[in-house]
């Protein structure tokens, strides 16, 4: 049992330091990461966007909508996705909910017919009611 003693230690000691917060500037870069897409100055994760896309994509394929969203999304500024059309999109909130009525805010979500992601836009510095794309990562 005394020896015992000696090897607990060093097995706490061990845990203990292996479980020491991150450096401030580490704890920066992993916030940063989470940014899938930024709109504006508005960070958005993987797991927000799923969730926008998520009820979007429900709503489109149900045949419904909450105040016309999601709605075709006819590509007038000409972006450049990764799938072929038709276009969908749906409101992505800067409060991180999933929008469900009322002021649909800025960003928007694209999405093609069979629910594959393929760009977040906003009007955020879009010129008049135009959409511009959001950055990625």
């Amino acid at each position: 049992m005394v020896q015992l003693i000696p090897t607990l230690l060093t097995l706490l000691t061990a845990l203990t330091v292996s479980a020491a917060p991150l450096p401030a500037e580490a704890e920066g870069q992993v916030e940063a990461r989470a940014c899938a897409f930024t709109c504006g100055s508005v960070c958005y994760t993987s797991s927000q966007i799923s969730a926008a896309l998520n009820k979007g994509y429900s709503l489109q394929q149900g045949g419904d909508d909450i105040n016309n969203y999601p709605h075709q999304y006819n590509n007038y500024e000409g972006f450049d996705f990764p799938t072929s059309g038709p276009w969908y999109e749906f409101p992505i909130m800067a409060s991180h909910s999933v929008y469900s009525g009322g002021s649909p805010g800025a960003d928007r979500v694209v999405f093609d017919s069979r629910g594959a992601l393929d760009l977040l836009i906003t009007h955020t510095g879009a010129s008049g009611n135009n959409f511009v794309a959001c950055r990625s990562g």
